[in-house]
Formats: C-alpha cells, structure tokens, sequence
C-alpha cells in the first residue's frame, strides 16, 4: 500500500521442513499446530471465558472474509463469527422487500433504533423509496447489533464497518456501542497489491451454501471438476458442511477492478486513517513478499501458485499443475502473493500478542 509500511511476517522456521497442503484443511491444521502452537493454546484459552471485537479493514475483495473464515477454522465456528455488513444490510432489505421480515426483527428495531430521521424513513431509504434520505449510520449501527446479538458469546470478525472516514470515530467505541463485555477490539489491517484484487476479481468464484470465496487461478479447492460440454474446469467446495457444492462466479467479474476503482481509493483512505489512530491496537496483514527477500521469510508453499489443470480423459482424473504467482506490488516491486494460510497465521500471532494473558 503505497505511502503506509506494512512490516513483512516472517513464517519460516528454521529446521521445519516438512511441506504442508494449505488447500487442504487437514494438512492446514497441522501447519498452523507447527508454527503456531504456542499462540493457538493462548488464544483457545482466551477464548474459553472472553471474546474480542475486530473490525477487518482491507480494500474490497482483499479477503476479509476468508481470512476470518479461517481463523475461525483453526478455533471452532462455535468460538467465532464473521459479520459482514454488507450482508446483513442486503439480507435485511430483501427480507422487508418481500414482505418476509420476521416480528422478533420489526420489535428489535423498534425498541433498538436512535438516530436523526425517524424507522420508517430510514426503512424507505434502505428499500430504496425515499432517494432524499441516505441510509443513516444509526440505522446500520442498530442492524449490526442485532446481528451481534444473535451471536452472543463468540468473538466477533466485524467486516464492512467502518465503511466510510464519518464512521471511524463510530468504530472507536462500537464494542461500548453493542454493550460486548468490554473484551479487547482491535483493528485488522491488510495490504493487498491491486494486480491481485484484480486478478482475484475475475477469476473469482462463490460457494452458494457457505459463500466462500475462491478462485479457479489462484485459490483452488481441493476438489476440481470437469465440464465437457464447456469444455470448462471448475471448482467444487471442500467445506464437508457444504456436500461439494460447485462453486460459481458472478456476473461482471471480467472485469476486474475497473467499475469498483473509486471504492478501492475510498478504501484506502479508510484503512491509511485507522493506521494513523491511537487507543486501538493494530494487526498488519500483508499479502505480499518481494520476490528478493522471499527466501528468507517465507516457504515456498506458502506462495500462491498458478493453477493449471490437465484433464486425462482415460481415467477422468484432473492433474492440477502451477507456478509461483509473481505480481508488481503497489510501489512496483516484483512479489510473491501469499495463499491465506500463511497471512492467517500472522493473524493469530498478532492477536495473541494483544490478548491479555
């Protein structure tokens, strides 16, 4: 990120050599037990009695939600959750839309909501009736904390807030805000080169039961298919909650960056002034490792590969083949871009570094 010092994680350990699937979720498991063993007791017993707030801050499509959705891998979806206020806000509409909202949300909202206009003009602008009236911060505050409050007792991942530089002295007492205990919060900064928001963007495909993010290119599953009437490879879902679901992109997606350019600047401003704050402790995430110092700091395995595929049309089998994933970082410098394990891992050993003992 240009003009903002991200220190590179180092996740090589000396002497460690044996090389691990980080596709694969039982041979990540046995990665984050080796270079993180220590971190990963303090943190489950942490958790045991507490939880934390985290808002996840990174420019769209950085990977917030598979970041969060490992973590809570490594620790049980019972200890953690992952709310993206994208989702509550898209779900709450089409719910209200359809006419389908149920009771115990109508009497939440009226019993929860403070803010400058009053429930049913802040209902018509988030259906989008009233064009006079912007969706109030309050409004989304109060959807949040009904979210929150679904997930009492978990570590909360908190994505998509603060949205915007008006929001931030928000974020600085939200965990007061949604009365969370007074368990620690901290941010969560990630630095990702544009080429691979790009890249991600348009080889990107969703899981449609857990909406899992992964990519044909540079983040496949352990399960590949083969369409012979496209002629197409494709990802199924490795999640066993999921039955191999085949994973599917959106429309719009070759397109890659170009129509969301204005959001990725708006989200860099965000993230350059939570970076600047003081009272909140930060966690620095950082995708990428120059291609010269990658030897010191990182296993090869912990790049992201290239994928490609071979199908034998003998035996039906796919061979998955790859190169590192070279890309130019933001400041032009020719980098390895990381698979998320290794970026979780900086993640957990961080956050046992904020935890109190």
């Amino acid at each position: 990120m240009k003009n903002l010092q991200f220190p590179i994680h180092k996740t090589k350990i000396e002497g460690l050599t044996k090389k691990f699937d980080l596709n694969n979720p039982a041979s990540r498991k046995e990665y984050f037990d080796a270079k993180a063993h220590t971190e990963i007791e303090k943190i489950s017993k942490f958790l045991n009695a507490n939880t934390f707030v985290a808002y996840l801050l990174g420019k769209k499509n950085a990977g917030k939600g598979t970041y969060a959705k490992m973590f809570a891998e490594v620790f049980g979806m019972e200890k953690i959750s992952h709310i993206s206020v994208g989702d509550i806000v898209r779900d709450v509409h089409a719910m209200m839309e359809s006419g389908n909202e149920p009771s115990e949300l109508k009497t939440y909202l009226k019993n929860n909501y403070r803010g400058y206009i009053t429930l049913p003009e802040a209902i018509d602008s988030l259906l989008g009736r009233s064009q006079s009236k912007l969706l109030p911060t309050e409004f989304i505050l109060t959807l949040v904390k009904w979210e929150v409050d679904k997930n009492s007792g978990k570590a909360i991942f908190l994505d998509g807030f603060p949205r915007n530089l008006d929001q931030v002295s928000y974020s600085l007492f939200f965990r007061d805000l949604i009365n969370h205990r007074g368990d620690p919060d901290f941010f969560v900064l990630i630095d990702i080169p544009i080429a691979v928001i790009d890249e991600r963007i348009k080889c990107r495909v969703i899981c449609p039961n857990c909406h899992t993010p992964r990519s044909l290119k540079l983040n496949a599953t352990t399960i590949v298919g083969f369409d012979p009437d496209k002629k197409e490879y494709f990802l199924k879902c490795d999640n066993p909650e999921c039955k191999e679901a085949t994973m599917i992109g959106k429309e719009g997606d070759e397109l890659g960056i170009e129509p969301i350019r204005d959001r990725l600047e708006a989200d860099e401003e965000l993230i350059k002034k939570a970076f600047s704050l003081y009272g909140v402790p930060k966690v620095l995430l950082r995708n990428s490792v120059p291609v010269a110092e990658a030897i010191d700091w990182i296993d090869d395995y912990e790049i992201t590969p290239e994928y490609t595929y071979e199908l034998d049309e003998k035996t039906g089998k796919i061979a998955i083949g790859g190169k590192p994933y070279m890309v130019k970082d933001d400041e032009g410098v020719e980098s390895y871009s990381l698979l998320p394990a290794p970026v979780v891992l900086a993640m957990i050993r961080q956050i046992a570094e904020i935890l109190p003992q």
